[in-house]
């Protein structure tokens, strides 16, 4: 072998050997590799949570309860570590799907339907608008018209909320009764609004002169004053039934105890600055769900629906 080679050879072993070798006498040593940072424990992810429906009754229409309650949901999965699914309902359709939810968001009429016939009971009470947990049934008028009384609605035409809107049919039908007037004998029409927004329909049925009289909840042609779509100057209120308790938070059969509890301490802890990010925004919870907060609801509280149920020939007593 070439003699150069073997001295470049020998040259290039002694620095790798000063490089990285080691010995007892203190000659320096390569240092050791710095050991792998630990990898950050995965979050669990929505598939690995325990999976819970909660059931919107739909108010006004279906694309506003998913805006209202879509950020609210999301905010109790967050809470309570579990993975909340939202279904919105059509009231007419709620009772016949009750079984497969957890949790219900309905008007009062049809948790005192399912109370009974499918064991839901109440946790929580909306509270919103002038009578906060409660709603008032009112029938109304054009200002100018020659209509002051229930007794003056003989003869006449009727628009109604929906059937099963407590405030919106049934109260105003147990005034109606109460007073000596029979919808169906002693009016010469009555009918319910179709599609979205059926209470809203009822203030401008009136508002143009298509029927004689409306009926619904006070706090929409209220709101509907306040938000300047119509003026109060033009209505009267000729009658107004007793304030029920409304909108409320039931829990099913299906649900164990100890997690409905955490589940109502979550609601009836929410309050006006709570907050969720939802669609990349910081939404406040309330504000988009409509509603001022929630109490606690006792299912005694209902009787007074129970009653006026009776006594209209309304689920869940209704005799054919």
């Amino acid at each position: 072998m070439n003699r150069n080679r073997i001295a470049l050879l020998a040259v290039c072993l002694c620095l790798l050997l000063l490089t990285v070798g080691c010995n007892k006498d203190g000659e320096q040593q390569a240092p050791a590799p710095a050991p792998k940072a630990a990898a950050p424990a995965a979050a669990p992810q929505e598939a690995d949570l325990p999976t819970y429906t909660i059931g919107y009754m739909i108010c006004n229409s279906e694309k506003e309860t998913n805006e209202r309650f879509r950020p609210f949901t999301k905010y109790l999965s967050e809470q309570l570590h579990v993975n909340f699914k939202m279904r919105a309902i059509d009231t007419t359709k709620f009772q016949s799907v009750v079984d497969d939810l957890d949790f219900t968001h309905t008007n009062s009429l049809l948790y005192i339907i399912m109370h009974r016939f499918n064991g839901v009971e109440v946790l929580a009470k909306e509270v919103k608008d002038s009578l906060g947990p409660l709603s008032q049934g009112v029938i109304i008028t054009r200002k100018d018209s020659p209509i002051n009384t229930i007794a003056d609605l003989k003869g006449k035409t009727v628009l109604f909320g929906p059937t099963l809107a407590p405030t919106g049919f049934m109260s105003e039908v147990d005034l109606m009764l109460q007073n000596g007037i029979d919808p169906d004998r002693d009016l010469s029409f009555y009918t319910v609004p179709r599609g979205s927004f059926k209470h809203e329909k009822v203030v401008y049925g009136v508002l143009f002169e298509r029927y004689d009289a409306g009926s619904l909840p006070i706090a929409d042609i209220e709101n509907m004053a306040a938000d300047n779509r119509i003026s109060m100057d033009d209505f009267k209120i000729i009658a107004k039934a007793p304030p029920i308790p409304y909108c409320n938070f039931g829990v099913t059969q299906r649900v164990d105890e100890a997690f409905a509890r955490k589940f109502q301490q979550a609601v009836l802890s929410i309050t006006p600055e709570t907050t969720v990010r939802y669609d990349g925004e910081v939404v406040k919870v309330l504000k988009r769900a409509l509603a001022d907060g929630y109490v606690e609801g006792k299912d005694a509280e209902f009787d007074i629906v129970r009653e006026m149920a009776k006594r209209t020939n309304m689920p869940p007593y209704q005799k054919f």
